[in-house]
């Protein structure tokens, strides 16, 4: 996409970490290293339970002497509670942002450049009272800008991006193959590696240890991975997120999110490796391999 623009993200809500322990707190629960999160950097995590199975995943700014999660809205209630199971003694507070605050997605060819960001996932600066960052996944997808709403607006209008619909938006993620929380990863069924958490970003090896840190450290290691979510091209008719996908009579994989022909699946790597037709509910699917993804 060439034209510059940008779609307000009303489903997303955002979390404020505040307190002295703020880093720590988060570095002992979440999948990547929250002590890169400065001025200049924003990352995106997940939360898992124990045995290593996705609950929630957000990006992490700072704001002045805070952190700011931007998660699922409707699901902000539940990571609040989740992340105060820990705070014990810990020096930190976690409450509903009660700013004007809202997040957008800005999307264009060379967008980063428009904020005078590298094409560097994560890279982030200064903008509009809040904050603009390199989609920490994946530059193609653009920039996150997390700001009060109205003085956000002016200034991307001013920087030469236009309002879009939600739909653009989710057809550039659709294509580029990448997972947009709850909708494409089932809440404690999930895998963070399979879901391409790895080459997006979401995971950082060398920190120390969170929680489902074991099994996800073993699934990398000794190459566990079978499935993989991944884009698929649909004919006819977009089949229901969760019908299952055939290979002949042998169940191949799963449907996620999808709109207008372009989908998310999750697919035994074995079904695609094996270029047989594959089809869900009647409808043929082809996949197609990410370009960033190494499997």
């Amino acid at each position: 996409m060439t034209v510059r623009s940008f779609v307000a993200l009303p489903e997303r809500g955002l979390l404020v970490v505040a307190g002295e322990d703020r880093v720590g707190f988060l570095q002992g629960l979440v999948s990547n290293d929250v002590a890169k999160v400065g001025p200049q950097r924003a990352v995106h995590a997940a939360l898992l339970t124990a045995q290593g199975r996705y609950l929630h995943d957000f990006f992490i700014s700072a704001a002045g002497d805070t952190l700011v999660l931007d998660g699922e809205a409707a699901r902000l209630a539940d990571l609040q509670r989740r992340l105060s199971l820990y705070r014990l003694r810990a020096k930190v507070t976690i409450s509903p942002d009660t700013t004007d605050r809202a997040v957008f997605a800005c999307f264009a060819a060379g967008a980063p450049a428009a904020f005078g960001l590298p094409e560097d996932p994560g890279a982030a600066i200064a903008f509009a009272g809040g904050a603009a960052f390199v989609d920490p996944r994946l530059a193609a997808l653009g920039v996150r800008v997390v700001a009060p709403r109205e003085t956000a607006e002016a200034a991307l209008r001013e920087a030469g991006f236009a309002p879009a619909a939600f739909a653009d938006w989710d057809r550039l993620r659709l294509a580029h193959g990448i997972p947009d929380g709850s909708r494409d990863l089932p809440v404690e069924k999930a895998i963070l590696l399979e879901s391409g958490f790895d080459e997006l970003h979401g995971v950082d090896w060398s920190k120390g240890c969170y929680i489902g840190q074991e099994l996800t450290a073993r699934t990398k290691y000794r190459g566990l991975v079978k499935k993989r979510l991944m884009p698929v091209t649909v004919e006819g008719a977009l089949p229901e997120p969760g019908t299952i996908i055939r290979m002949g009579e042998a169940e191949a994989g799963e449907m996620r999110s999808g709109r207008d022909g372009i989908a998310l699946a999750l697919l035994r790597l074995e079904a695609v490796a094996s270029g047989q037709a594959l089809d869900a509910g009647g409808a043929p699917v082809v996949p197609r391999k990410p370009d960033w993804a190494n499997f």
